[in-house]
């Protein structure tokens, strides 16, 4: 079983330029969690509580990264320290001033 979620936004002050620390930006996370048969039983107390995800998610976000890489991997190594998962796929995203792209990407996987 897969647990996906997608588009959590929150406000974060990541990146290298002094208004990116100092001001901050939109970062949208994708968060997608092997569970095996966490959550078959129909009781939340067998299951990987969304709530939770969404929490340490929150956390790590309130913490301050220069780069993309940092961010994505210190979440994707506490989600699977966290949770009992097989495997863990985050990606963040956030809109790069002056790049002309519609966003930026990083993707991290763990095992």
């Amino acid at each position: 079983m897969k647990i996906e979620l997608y588009g959590l936004e929150l406000h974060g002050h990541h990146g290298v330029l002094a208004e990116e620390k100092e001001h901050g930006q939109s970062f949208w996370y994708d968060v997608e969690l092997e569970v095996g048969d966490w959550g078959a039983s129909d009781k939340i107390e067998d299951a990987v509580d969304y709530r939770d995800v969404v929490a340490l998610v929150r956390e790590v976000n309130d913490e301050r990264f220069d780069l993309l890489e940092g961010l994505v991997t210190a979440l994707t190594d506490r989600l699977h320290e966290r949770f009992p998962v097989a495997h863990v796929k985050v990606r963040v995203r956030k809109r790069p001033a002056g790049l002309g792209v519609e966003y930026s990407a990083v993707t991290a996987q763990k095992p």
